[in-house]
């Protein structure tokens, strides 16, 4: 009951401000002494109560959230501690982990007062800042001001004695022990000297951005005799990780109580993070297994690619040369083989830098190279002036033919390792069936495990060409040369204009329409001198002199790669794309918690604009009479996210599933964890996964 008193009824505290309204929670600020002295170390206590069903946040907030900041203003020479934070609590927001407080919470705060303080009174001020969340997060702040009277001697309040003794209650226990932790392999590890089994059955990390809080965590202690024991701690690492920090707070949950102690950063590997977990040893025929598999995945998906639109143009290439070897199966055979190598390099180079850019803190995923309006750009001219080739406007690599026989077969090993290396740049728009499972696993495996996933990819899309070079009588089958081939030759630039059209549209999406128009007279100049260039093919075979036309082109040249050389100065705002009756949403971590708390089916479509299978997918199976028919059946809510240019956030929503690019579709049911859908829709699949699901349809 005097508990009860106590907490209700704040004027009965000799040192308090009062009770503070904000948004969805009250404060008071009390001191636990109601009169201090100088040298005197007062400690403040910060009394939250949140309405019911809503929380605030700990020191590490977990997967969202912002932890609570108090903001002090004092007089000279008094100066304020750190939060003393209380044991915080699982707040669970699938898919998300979040660390915190609901109720009642109890924030201590040391002040230091110096012993030449003379003011007769502590004048004290202090604003706090919470983010106060249900299934929505809303901002919250309040002031508060609190004087004590400065005298010889000071005087406990004993009106706040219970509070204070429960806060310190609430108080991890702190432990001086020795405790190392590493960052390797993606994941968290720490190894704690233990005098003996403290029975620790959680744990929580006091920093953001190193763990995956949402992931199992993995606990064994192992008696050591005549030593102290080791207690071993793993999780997987998050998503954001950049940097580790020298000195961790850590948090374990015991049988007896929560205890505190710091880790220190350990960048050597030691043999106590080497040894494998009795418990739970590594499952190493599964891991293989897995590994297997995604291999299979991968070449698997990679050989799909070729069949995706993106990637059409590009084999026309490669298919051209291949009937310009005519029964050469010799040419053949290296034309084959080089192009594979420029593949399968160009699919490893890739991984490589993705994780170098991922090392250096960026969030980025496949295709991310597509997320620059300025390569985007420079690829759509790149296959415009491919084309311009295949019509007769001009041959590239004219002169080397002209050279002799060897540099005729260099050319021709160069020109097929560069048709690989282009097929690879187009495909990026592209995520064929089992794909993204493949990319996805290589996401959280280490950078040899994903270089070889990335190399299967690669193998996978090649495979076509690969078998044409280690079967020569598949090769014999092909045409003979012909005049045909003239014809073909113009009809296969086709593809590439139609290419270098979309991936102009994607350039003005990333931009604006002004943008656009600059990109699209820079095709002009493009075209200029590409014609210019012809010209002096011609005129040198004839053995005239060039010197102009050559200006001409360089000068064309230049305007063409200054008409895109700064897209940003007009880039457009993510809000420009205009609405309709049937149009998604935007998505947002905090609009689909919203929708979901609200129990609504929610469908979750992560796109870009450079990607052709979302692009494709929304024509046939989501902007269609049927699916729109089943999303008003069942009231679906409809969340639509836009990769089109980098975006961390997307990035750690889409490795949620295991995926590492899009498209990603999600649908929730309520009450039921995301259910993903395929990466290929059909007309069908939408309402077909509505009519399966729990949800039964809104009359």
């Amino acid at each position: 009951m005097t508990w009860l008193y106590l907490l209700w009824c704040p004027a009965a505290y000799a040192a308090s401000s009062g009770w503070v309204q904000s948004t969805h929670l009250k404060a008071e600020l009390v001191s636990e002494y109601r009169q201090l002295q100088p040298g005197q170390t007062v400690t403040l206590a910060l009394n939250t109560q949140h309405e019911p069903h809503w929380h605030s946040y700990w020191l590490n907030p977990g997967d969202s959230g912002l932890a609570t900041t108090i903001n002090w203003q004092l007089p000279a020479g008094v100066s304020a501690g750190a939060i003393q934070w209380p044991t915080p609590k699982v707040i669970k927001v699938p898919p998300l982990v979040n660390y915190g407080y609901e109720g009642q919470s109890v924030l201590l705060t040391d002040l230091k007062i110096p012993a030449d303080f003379t003011d007769e009174s502590l004048d004290i001020v202090a604003t706090v800042d919470w983010l106060v969340c249900q299934e929505i997060c809303i901002p919250a702040t309040a002031s508060f001001r609190l004087t004590l009277p400065v005298a010889a001697t000071a005087e406990v309040s004993t009106a706040a004695s219970a509070l204070f003794a429960k806060a310190r209650q609430a108080l991890p226990q702190a432990l001086t022990l020795v405790g190392r932790y590493q960052m390797q392999d993606q994941s968290f590890s720490a190894v704690i000297e233990l005098p003996q089994d403290l029975q620790v059955s959680a744990f929580f990390v006091g920093s953001g951005e190193i763990v995956d809080h949402a992931a199992n965590q993995q606990m064994h202690y192992q008696a050591v005799q005549g030593e102290p024991g080791q207690l071993t701690l793993r999780q997987p690492q998050n998503t954001y990780f950049s940097q580790a920090p020298a000195a961790l707070p850590l948090v374990l949950i015991t049988a007896s109580g929560a205890k505190q102690l710091l880790l220190h950063h350990q960048t050597t590997t030691s043999p106590a993070f080497a040894a494998k977990n009795p418990k739970n040893p590594p499952p190493q025929t599964f891991a293989l297994t897995e590994f297997a598999s995604m291999l299979l995945f991968a070449l698997a998906g990679g050989l799909i690619l070729n069949l995706m639109p993106c990637v059409f143009p590009v084999l026309s290439l490669k298919a051209l040369s291949l009937s310009r070897a005519g029964q050469q199966l010799a040419a053949q055979r290296a034309e084959a083989l080089w192009y594979s190598l420029g593949v399968v390099v160009s699919f490893v180079a890739l991984a490589a830098l993705l994780l170098l850019l991922r090392a250096g803190g960026e969030s980025l995923g496949w295709g991310f190279q597509l997320q620059n309006p300025l390569l985007v750009a420079l690829l759509a001219f790149l296959l415009f002036a491919l084309g311009l080739s295949l019509s007769g406007l001009l041959q590239f690599g004219l002169g080397l033919m002209n050279s002799g026989q060897q540099l005729t077969q260099q050319s021709g090993h160069r020109g097929s390792f560069f048709t690989g290396v282009l097929a690879v740049a187009v495909a990026s728009p592209c995520t064929a069936p089992m794909m993204g499972t493949a990319l996805g696993y290589a996401a959280t495996q280490s950078a040899a495990v994903a270089l070889l996933v990335f190399a299967a990819l690669g193998l996978g899309m090649a495979l076509p060409f690969l078998l044409l070079a280690l079967w020569p009588q598949l090769a014999a089958k092909l045409p003979k040369p012909g005049p045909w081939m003239e014809q073909l030759k113009h009809w296969l630039a086709i593809p590439l204009y139609l290419s270098a059209v979309w991936l102009l549209w994607v350039y003005g999406r990333q931009t604006s329409i002004d943008a656009l128009a600059l990109a699209l007279l820079g095709l002009v100049a493009l075209a200029v001198a590409c014609w210019q260039w012809g010209l002096v093919q011609v005129a040198q075979q004839q053995g005239h002199r060039t010197f102009l036309k050559q200006g001409i082109a360089l000068i064309a040249l230049v305007l063409a790669l200054l008409s895109i050389s700064q897209p940003e100065l007009t880039t457009k705002s993510a809000s420009a794309s205009p609405a309709s009756a049937h149009s998604a949403e935007t998505w947002s971590i905090a609009r689909l918690q919203e929708l979901r708390a609200q129990g609504k089916p929610v469908l979750v479509n992560m796109t870009a604009d450079w990607c052709i299978t979302c692009l494709v997918n929304e024509r046939v199976a989501l902007n269609t009479v049927q699916s729109k028919a089943a999303m008003q059946q069942y009231q679906l809510s409809y969340l639509k996210g836009d990769w089109t240019k980098q975006d961390p956030v997307i990035s750690a929503y889409l490795k949620q599933y295991g995926r590492d690019g899009v498209p990603l579709y999600v649908l929730y049911f309520p009450g039921q964890d995301g259910q993903v859908l395929p990466q290929i829709l059909t007309p069908n699949t939408l309402s077909e996964a509505l009519a399966a699901g729990p949800q039964q349809p809104k009359l």
